[in-house]
């Protein structure tokens, strides 16, 4: 039996306590969503491998599990990220004039254990914002994004900045083909020093230009990196110096409205660096060795007329900020309990009841020869009737 309940590695189970935090939040997290002009939408849980995997989907295919259709006979996926589905969504169905912002929220499965929590079914929360390419949109969703970690209790959060427009000005201007661009930039996630240098040795590149990819790996921290990547990068194409213009923008913009907010510059951080095109941010909490939440700027769905929209948004996994949210507040004050509620044909019972339960409350019916105590199903009161009418009393 033990045997036959055993979960894939990386599938879990949610149980009542755990899944009540994470209902609370996701209410209060769609409901801000809403109150900042975000529409929801439900993407399909499955598609064709085609449709899923197009556009900025495609970097999923090696976490996108995949079965065959019993009707077709295609091939189709299970979603490992919403986002490029929001995207096509805006791009087939909502595409207008003025800007469009949408928000979802759902379980996703990935083929591989994913993030410190090791699981492979996130429940992913995100927001998009198509139509616009300023700073300003990328500033609304950097603070709504802070909003969703605070509503899910965590604190001191460090939002870390970078801009792949930096990178790819320095790789364009080296004359890097595609296969030599990617290899560069993996050593520069790792920021392995030593791996970086020896990549540049081999290429033969100008020594100003080796020497302004080199300086990547140290140009993070905070406010002073700006003018230290304007002194380090003076010789790179004028891309890059409009890309650290616009960092510098943002930064500015998103304290000012975030006052709170804690800002570092990477310009080593360049994650979803393959469909990204601009400014592209993660979020972090002391004590998680990985970001909370990620996101930057991209191109969206090609719509019918064969052009992409602007995009910028972020996406997180629900439950891995509701479980961090946990762990750093203060030892919650318990909430009130439930009420029993004794099993009859009483027509006033049913009122008092209903109306309780219009109030908030939590009833529980008593049924008939049930067994156990009511304390170990979450009553701490119970309705009797006195003087003709139901009243509350202590359990």
């Amino acid at each position: 039996m033990a045997d036959r309940w055993l979960l894939p590695e990386g599938i879990v189970e949610v149980l009542p306590e755990r899944a009540a935090r994470i209902e609370s939040v996701r209410r209060a997290v769609l409901d801000l969503y809403r109150s900042w002009g975000y529409d929801i939408v439900v993407p399909p849980f499955l598609e064709y491998l085609e449709s899923l995997l197009s556009g900025a989907g495609s970097d999923l295919d090696l976490q996108t599990l995949k079965l065959i259709d019993q009707l077709s006979g295609r091939l189709m996926g299970v979603r490992a990220d919403m986002t490029p589905q929001v995207a096509r969504i805006e791009a087939r169905h909502l595409r207008r004039d003025e800007p469009v912002r949408l928000c979802y929220l759902g379980t996703v499965l990935r083929t591989l254990p994913d993030g410190l929590a090791r699981s492979r079914t996130p429940m992913q929360v995100g927001a998009e914002l198509y139509g616009h390419e300023g700073i300003e949109s990328d500033c609304e969703i950097l603070c709504l994004m802070l909003r969703t970690l605070e509503l899910a209790g965590l604190d001191d959060i460090h939002v870390d900045l970078g801009h792949v427009g930096i990178f790819r000005g320095l790789c364009r201007q080296a004359g890097l083909d595609p296969e030599v661009e990617a290899s560069l930039n993996e050593a520069l996630q790792s920021k392995a020093r030593p791996e970086l240098v020896e990549r540049l040795t081999g290429l033969e590149l100008p020594a100003e230009v080796a020497d302004m990819i080199l300086a990547l790996v140290d140009l993070n921290g905070g406010d002073d990196v700006i003018g230290q990547a304007r002194a380090a990068l003076a010789s790179a194409v004028p891309g890059v110096e409009a890309a650290l213009d616009a960092l510098e923008r943002l930064a500015g913009a998103l304290v000012a409205r975030c006052p709170g907010a804690t800002v570092h510059f990477d310009l080593a951080e360049l994650r979803g660096y393959h469909y990204h095109t601009g400014v592209v941010f993660a979020a972090f909490v002391p004590g998680h060795g990985e970001e909370v939440a990620r996101g930057g700027r991209y191109a969206g769905a090609r719509g019918r007329d064969g052009r992409s929209r602007p995009a910028t948004g972020f996406s997180a996994d629900l439950a891995t900020l509701v479980d961090l949210g946990q762990s750093v507040r203060a030892t919650p004050v318990p909430g009130p309990g439930a009420i029993l509620a004794p099993w009859c044909d009483d027509a006033d019972l049913a009122v008092r009841v209903e109306a309780l339960r219009a109030d908030g409350e939590r009833v529980i019916n008593a049924l008939p020869e049930q067994r156990g105590d009511a304390s170990r199903m979450g009553c701490d009161r119970i309705l009797r009737r006195r003087d003709g009418a139901w009243v509350i009393d202590s359990l």
